[in-house]
């Protein structure tokens, strides 16, 4: 009777063990094709949508869902990548789709104001490559002096191991090793 309790505890347990593993967050790639599937979807219902329309709405209808489509996939592919590169190509295409669209919009105007509209269109890409360019440099410059810094603190550590000898100069050494991780 004994073994029959031991095992249902046992049974309950576990189950209740697989049942937190089952909420717990999805792992990357999951979330990734997710993130897909529910661009192409949303894609897919918002061309339905435009479909109705004719002429230049039709043309930023479809040029606003690219660009929400875009969004979408290259956020969740940089997530996935979780890259540095990844993030500045993700603004990129980003800033490229939204070119694209703030280009259809341009298209209900005519004359010296579409000019003016394809030109601010044209500035609002060039200011948003900048940033995401001027972001990753940062955040590269902000990495390199983490990095000096580090290796400056674990050059000092090992001149303080230099005023030990013998077996607690190697305890000393390998404790620096391990804490800057080296």
């Amino acid at each position: 009777m004994r073994n029959v309790h031991a095992l249902l505890i046992i049974g309950a347990a576990l189950l209740w063990s697989a049942h937190g593993r089952a909420q717990t967050v999805p792992d990357a790639k999951t979330a990734y094709n997710t993130a897909r599937d529910t661009a192409a979807a949303n894609y897919k219902a918002a061309r339905a949508r435009c479909d109705l329309v004719t002429g230049n709405p039709r043309d930023v209808c479809v040029a606003e869902a690219k660009a929400e489509r875009v969004r979408v996939e290259e956020e969740a592919g940089a997530a996935y990548k979780n890259t540095l590169k990844a993030y500045t190509q993700a603004r990129m295409r980003i800033a490229d789709a939204n070119y694209d669209r703030d280009k259809a919009r341009c298209g209900a105007v005519t004359g010296n104001n579409r000019d003016v509209c394809i030109k601010q269109a044209k500035a609002t890409l060039i200011a948003a490559q900048a940033d995401a360019t001027a972001d990753r440099k940062m955040i590269e410059a902000r990495s390199n002096a983490r990095e000096d810094k580090l290796t400056a603190e674990y050059r000092v550590a090992l001149e303080k191991c230099d005023a030990f000898a013998g077996a607690a100069k190697d305890q000393c050494v390998d404790a620096a090793k391990t804490a800057y991780g080296k």
